[in-house]
């Protein structure tokens, strides 16, 4: 099984998981981004070989057949894309790339020769540089709040200087790609990841040569896997600290509030400091009332679509959820439900980036 059948099996893999499980995914940064990446770079030696004119050898007619091959040793590439994030998880980037590999040529005595028939009778040595250029789409599965799985294609230009021993020609030509990645969030804003291409060059029309040998090159491939740093370069909002709830009435006996708000950030549903103070509080509250039952609500601003929304609230009020439980409150006692940005706490029109909107309530039903 070549490396081409292991991309596949594992994007349709991977897919499928990531599809299933959608409600523990971690929005995806939105907006530009750069990245830098670098590492091994290899090629099929059966794309090139070496022909010449048979007869031309000892008469100077003749036709022309394979009179060796080409080996590639393992060589290194680099890569820097730019590119951007959109809000449902698809990416759009250009790439530019530089691979390079050292090989070895041998030209095999065709049998015209005599008792040398097959054997080696000339050895050289050379390289592939290439650059390329390529324009790429992708989609990330979130496979957790900090993990996710990318696949996607790429299409655009190679161009591919091609030395062996005296031989030597440079070619631009067609080129097209499939990429697959596993990626990290570091912190809110670096990724590092992870990633795989198959690079496929169709019908490389190099025409040198020397004597009556010359270089002949079918569809090749290259398999590159590379690590590299993701960098969003759209900065994100800070979530809007929760005011704290008003004091109750000297005389009276000091009473646990009944409700928090919890804020978070632009497109995302982890707790920060600021939130996690208040989920501490909510649950020393609902302790204190002992027979009460919770209520959380995911709300979320008027940026993106309702449907994506909508799934982006029940992630807040499951993790508000999962921080009430950390801090000890029973999970049986708590409800959580999502109303996307249906009940806005300060009305806007769609597309408005409002912090007071992206928040989550609790609310503490106390049982007499």
């Amino acid at each position: 099984m070549n490396f081409k059948h292991i991309l596949l099996g594992t994007a349709a893999a991977v897919s499928i998981a990531a599809l299933a499980q959608n409600n523990a995914a971690m929005a995806a940064h939105r907006g530009w981004y750069v990245g830098i990446e670098g590492g091994a770079n290899w090629i099929s030696n059966d794309s090139f070989k070496l022909t010449g004119n048979v007869g031309a050898l000892e008469t100077g007619e003749g036709s022309t057949t394979q009179l060796g091959k080409a080996n590639f040793d393992t060589g290194w590439a680099v890569l820097a894309t730019i590119g951007y994030a959109f809000d449902n998880n698809w990416r759009i980037e250009a790439e530019g790339g530089y691979r390079h590999n050292k090989l070895n040529a041998v030209v095999i005595d065709p049998g015209d020769f005599g008792e040398g028939a097959g054997e080696s009778i000339a050895n050289y040595h050379g390289n592939l540089n290439e650059f390329s250029l390529m324009a790429n789409v992708l989609y990330d599965f979130h496979l957790t709040d900090k993990l996710s799985f990318s696949i996607g294609a790429g299409a655009g230009v190679d161009n591919s200087q091609l030395t062996i021993g005296p031989l030597k020609d440079t070619e631009w030509n067609f080129a097209y790609q499939g990429i697959a990645g596993l990626n990290y969030a570091v912190t809110q804003r670096l990724d590092l990841f992870v990633d795989f291409r198959y690079l496929v060059v169709p019908n490389p029309d190099y025409t040198a040569s020397f004597g009556p040998i010359g270089i002949h090159a079918q569809d090749y491939d290259k398999e590159t896997v590379t690590v590299g740093l993701r960098w969003d370069l759209t900065a994100d909002e800070e979530p809007m600290a929760a005011a704290p709830p008003p004091p109750p009435p000297p005389p009276a006996e000091p009473a646990a509030p009944r409700q928090f708000i919890v804020f978070f950030g632009f497109n995302k549903s982890n707790l920060t400091a600021e939130a996690h103070r208040v989920v501490q509080e909510a649950a020393a509250s609902a302790k204190q009332y002992g027979s009460a039952t919770i209520l959380i609500t995911g709300h979320t601003d008027t940026v993106g679509s309702n449907g994506y929304n909508m799934r982006l609230s029940i992630r807040r009020a499951k993790a508000t959820k999962s921080g009430l439980v950390a801090e000890g409150v029973t999970a049986g006692s708590i409800t959580t439900v999502g109303k996307g940005e249906t009940e806005l706490l300060v009305q806007t029109a769609d597309g408005v980036k409002e912090p007071q909107n992206r928040r989550a309530t609790i609310d503490l039903n106390v049982h007499s």
